[in-house]
């Protein structure tokens, strides 16, 4: 909650000052821009578009304090499992109260944590009852970055466009001296490691866990490694600050990837078919973990209480047990198999967004609607009265008939 305050204390900070520069505001207002396109996880973009009254298309996966899809889709939280809850879709009734809880503290922190950030930006920018939430569900188009080959089926809404992999393409030519290193690997393949570029390096002591790991590895390992060198790394192992990570895990001699989780590498692994041996950091990065491993593509292992043994053992299974392979290369055949790439699609409905000037027709009214109405709490209220109404009613007659026949 703290990191999130920060985050969208930043975020003020900068679309405050932005709001502020009149001569700025009047050099966008002038250029007639025909749409935003922005990422809603802190909302800029959201509060800069209502400012000029463009259209939105979203570029999105998260939003305020969880999963986007909740806030413009029906997610029952008896099956769609909350941010960082570690479940699957199959919960059993424990699980599914926490989930519940969890989703509960979700709505009371956007309500009480995140909204509250932005009320005085609001009330002197924008007309008197304007809200960030609404702005929020008006997005015209919600590009979202999952694959339901990937994340749980849950209900859609008909301006949900789902772009899972977007950023994913066929593997191109590497560097000669790079491409040499890997051929150099013989009958045994490649291991690509990388933890993205959030996290620059692990703590000392877990680096020199997988360093020694990879050392008795047949395999020859590539790993994206900033900082001081393992003492315990082996002759086997090539250390780079940036390594063309796509295009690695697209070649015929790459046979695992180890990875923190993050959504753009793992969509690349099911792209490339390529089995994944998971090691989550932070943020949705469990979350994505527990989602590949329970479509049997991956292994997940704790990070702060790795062991050399534990880490070399689960990368040897995830490379020679070939279940690992095949769940992913299915993951792998069915991504591929659309009518129309996840670019594509998402260009498509941006330049459809710019040609009619928005897609309300696509919204559905239940955005609208302040949340007791949405869950017809209201109306559940009301029908409990009239019913306690028309019981006592009837009860009521029924004692003046019997006082009746008394007499």
């Amino acid at each position: 909650m703290a990191i999130l305050n920060i985050f969208h204390s930043e975020t003020l900070s900068i679309i405050s000052t932005m709001l502020d520069d009149s001569a700025l505001m009047g050099k966008l207002q002038d250029a007639k821009f025909d749409l935003m396109l922005t990422d809603p996880a802190f909302p800029a973009g959201v509060l800069l578009a209502h400012y000029l009254h463009l259209p939105m298309v979203y570029n999105v996966r998260w939003l305020n304090a969880g999963d986007a899809h909740m806030a413009i889709a029906p997610s029952t939280p008896s099956y769609v499992p909350m941010y960082n809850s570690l479940f699957s879709d199959r919960m059993d009734f424990l699980q599914r109260t926490e989930n519940f809880l969890r989703y509960f503290v979700s709505l009371l922190q956007e309500q009480f944590v995140i909204l509250p950030i932005y009320d005085e930006l609001l009330k002197r920018h924008f007309p008197p009852g304007s809200d960030l939430l609404t702005m929020q569900r008006s997005a015209d188009i919600w590009l979202i970055r999952v694959d339901f080959i990937f994340e749980y089926p849950r209900p859609s809404m008909p301006n949900v466009v789902y772009i899972g992999g977007f950023q994913c393409r066929p593997a191109e030519p590497i560097l000669p001296e790079l491409e040499e290193f890997m051929q150099s690997s013989g009958e045994h393949g490649v291991v690509v490691m990388s933890l993205g570029v959030m996290v620059s390096a692990l703590p000392k002591q877990i680096t020199e866990v997988i360093a020694a790991a990879f050392a008795k590895l047949p395999q020859k390992v590539i790993w994206r490694y900033v900082g001081e060198r393992p003492l315990s790394l082996g002759n086997n192992t090539l250390l780079l600050e940036w390594l063309p990570q796509n295009n690695l895990l697209g070649h015929p001699k790459t046979c695992a990837f180890v990875s923190h989780g993050g959504t753009n590498g793992i969509y690349e692994a099911i792209y490339h078919g390529i089995p994944v041996l998971l090691l989550p950091l932070l943020f949705d990065q469990f979350d994505n973990a527990i989602r590949l491993e329970t479509r049997g593509a991956a292994r997940v292992l704790e990070v702060s209480t790795l062991t050399s043994e534990e880490f070399l053992g689960a990368l040897k299974d995830v490379i020679k047990n070939p279940s690992y392979r095949s769940n992913i290369q299915k993951l792998s055949e069915l991504h591929h198999d659309q009518p129309i790439s996840p670019l594509d699609s998402a260009t498509f409905w941006i330049e459809y967004v710019m040609r009619h000037k928005g897609a309300q027709h696509l919204y559905s009214e239940g955005i609208r609607l302040p949340w007791y109405s949405y869950h017809n709490l209201d109306v559940e209220h009301f029908v409990s009265i009239f019913q306690e109404h028309v019981m006592n009613e009837l009860l009521s007659s029924k004692a003046d008939k019997i006082k009746y026949s008394d007499i």
